[in-house]
């Protein structure tokens, strides 16, 4: 691991109490002092555009926020690519506008002089697939836009950190009428917006503590600007405490269970797709640089794997081929049959010529958890879009 992703890990570590000691916890008074003035700096800036001090933009078309109040782990990512799909399947013409987080930025210096000058930024926003065509890898456009470039067709992906200016360059260049915002929750700018806010069962607040002394991007009252709310990977048990805060600051969303399915594994090298049956009591090394990697390798566990091995790196880590192959080599010498990775990392992966073990990745997608339901019809709902389905009309008087 880089230093700089050393330091983000520990960071983390101490965030959610995995580090214990005089410096960690001198650390984490130290963070918790720090989330109050973060708390203060959110709270006034989101005063400023509800009070119209700062500019609110509209582009002309609809658009939709897919976001969630946590840093990482909520599962956003298939939920962006199944409603990409849902709208563009009901004729919509579609763009999913992302930052593109830890892709490659302009030149510092570039950037220092554009802020010393006053200038505006004039480059055009990247187009990662324009519908037909991949045309960035995730070093230039991060891995969740790449991601969602490989998986849907006919749905274009431009990343820019203005997604006001990508915004009109897909309505005005590129003739798109429904925007879907990645991670947008935050971006205020854009308004007329349908927002959609995910909660993970498994953590619906994180650690319950504001930046950077906790998870939570904005305090948990902010719940009231959602518009459809999501608990994803739901599995069943009871959430009716987690209903019931959410109803403390939001009462009119409707509340939607989700679920993330595993449907395959595929190999990364041929393509192939390999039934999750290959996993019951199958010897496995498990490796991965996502927010929650447990979850990940519960969902394994749960599918019948044996893991033999694993090692986790900091989220959105960039492998190199030593790494990988420590990894393989690791898991064959404990008697493993495949080394087992995320979708997303997978994005990431230097390409291995020669292969001590087969690597796969977990294929996933996003459902609702009550079978009898439609996602489809349920997203078009929310949308107010004119469903062509016939078979279900959902209400929302059940959530």
């Amino acid at each position: 691991m880089k230093p700089l992703e050393r330091l983000e890990q520990f960071a983390v570590d101490v965030i959610l109490l995995r580090r214990y000691g005089k410096r960690a916890a001198l650390l984490r008074l130290f963070l918790f002092l720090l989330s109050f003035v973060y708390s203060g700096i959110v709270r006034v800036r989101i005063w400023l555009y509800e009070n119209r001090f700062c500019q609110w933009h509209s582009v002309g078309c609809q658009v939709i926020s897919i976001g969630n109040l946590t840093v990482g782990g909520t599962g956003k990512t298939p939920v962006v690519e199944k409603c990409a799909k849902v709208l563009r399947d009901s004729g919509r013409r579609v763009a999913i506008l992302s930052r593109g987080y830890k892709s490659v930025p302009r030149p510092l210096y570039q950037r220092i002089w554009r802020r010393l000058t006053f200038q505006t930024d004039s480059q055009l926003p990247r187009i990662v697939t324009d519908g037909k065509t991949l045309l960035l890898d995730s070093e230039k456009a991060g891995d969740e836009p790449c991601m969602l470039a490989t998986n849907l067709d006919d749905v274009i992906v431009l990343v820019d950190k203005d997604r006001v200016k990508s915004a009109l360059y897909a309505v005005n260049k590129m003739g798109i009428d429904t925007i879907l915002l990645d991670d947008g929750y935050q971006f205020l700018p854009l308004k007329e917006r349908i927002n959609i806010c995910l909660i993970d069962r498994q953590a619906p607040f994180g650690n319950r503590f504001l930046l950077p002394r906790g998870t939570l991007r904005e305090p948990k009252s902010h719940l009231r600007r959602s518009d459809a709310i999501f608990i994803t990977k739901c599995d069943g048990s009871d959430i009716h405490d987690i209903r019931e805060e959410i109803r403390q600051y939001n009462k009119h969303a409707p509340i939607i269970e989700c679920t993330h399915k595993p449907t395959h594994l595929q190999d990364l090298a041929t393509g192939e797709k390999i039934p999750l049956d290959y996993l019951i009591k199958r010897k496995v090394g498990a490796v991965s640089g996502i927010a929650v990697p447990e979850s990940f390798e519960q969902g394994l566990e749960q599918l019948g794997a044996n893991i033999i091995y694993s090692r986790h790196y900091a989220d959105h880590h960039r492998y190199s081929l030593d790494e990988i192959t420590n990894a393989m080599n690791r898991t064959r010498a404990r008697g493993g049959h495949a080394l087992i990775i995320t979708e997303k990392d997978a994005i990431r992966f230097p390409r291995v010529d020669k292969r001590a073990l087969p690597v796969y990745f977990l294929r996933v997608e996003i459902t609702l958890l009550d079978a009898k339901l439609n996602f489809d019809e349920c997203l078009l709902k929310i949308c107010g879009i004119k469903s062509q389905l016939t078979k279900e009309r959902v209400s929302f008087s059940q959530y």
